[in-house]
């Protein structure tokens, strides 16, 4: 068997959201950007965790924040295989409304890493809150929904204390090649709007298409026109959530010559035609 799910509770895109899973086998998810708050612990095994614009060794102990609508992609270092638990919140969850909130508990989306590397003590420390939302989950006693929003306040708490105690660890790339890569995708994300075609990209920066589009896909998980039309769509999101513009207008300001082809990436990619997405988020 390729999996073991240990314990699962909620839906993704809901409110609140937990899955313990542990994995045999490679794996890859469809989802990789959504409008959710996203904590990724990490228990056993290796991966690399592509963020934004930039690729992340992930270790057991390690804790990955994931901002609403950043995009996200983990792989296998060398062998497959590994265990984790995510947990994914709304802002109805625990919102600017709720009487648990404070901006404080979000200060970790804020931080210039995603990752925390947390010492024994403080794997101990999550890893019990981690138990404890398991146990309310299943049992469901009177009161539980309260207590998992004491519990996710608490651990939010933690890990922004966390950061803010060790300070920010400064980012260095795995290689010369990541930094190359990670400088493509962030003129992706600055410029996604303009016609781009990897023979452009990658005479851009002076490397040939082949070799280009292999470290591409090697280092972020996602094709170079994966990456592209990801990119163009998760914008077109925010302007059907945040405008009242036409979408041919929007498809055309994202970057997609053709309504056809947005309104078929944009299904592929979010399950919802433009028109119920707009529709979904009113």
């Amino acid at each position: 068997m390729s999996e073991t799910v240990s314990f699962t509770y909620g839906a993704e895109e809901g409110d609140f959201y937990i899955q313990h899973i542990k994995r045999t086998e490679p794996f890859e998810r469809t989802n990789h950007f959504h409008g959710t708050y996203e904590i990724y612990y990490l228990l056993s095994g290796q991966r690399t965790y592509f963020i934004k614009d930039r690729s992340y060794l992930i270790s057991p102990g390690d804790l990955v924040f994931i901002n609403k609508h950043d995009v996200h992609k983990t792989s296998d270092v060398g062998q497959p295989g590994h265990e984790r638990i995510v947990i994914n919140f709304s802002d109805n969850f625990i919102g600017t409304d709720h009487p648990f909130y404070h901006a404080s508990l979000f200060g970790v989306y804020q931080q210039s890493a995603h990752v925390l590397s947390l010492n024994l003590q403080d794997q101990i420390f999550v890893q019990t809150i981690m138990n404890k939302l398991t146990k309310e989950l299943k049992d469901k006693q009177t009161g539980f929904e309260t207590y998992i929003k004491l519990l996710l306040v608490e651990l939010l708490l933690f890990s922004s204390r966390y950061a803010d105690r060790h300070g920010s660890v400064p980012f260095e790339h795995a290689s010369p090649l990541h930094k190359k890569i990670s400088e493509i995708v962030q003129h992706i994300n600055g410029h996604y709007q303009e016609p781009m075609t990897l023979s452009g990209i990658s005479e851009l920066f002076f490397m040939s298409p082949y070799y280009m589009s292999r470290a591409f896909k090697e280092i972020t998980g996602f094709t170079f026109i994966e990456y592209v039309n990801m990119t163009r769509i998760r914008e077109a999101q925010k302007l059907l959530r945040e405008s009242n513009r036409k979408i041919i207008d929007i498809a055309d300001s994202v970057g997609f010559e053709n309504i056809a082809h947005f309104g078929r990436m944009f299904k592929k990619l979010t399950k919802l035609t433009p028109h119920e997405y707009r529709k979904h988020q009113r």
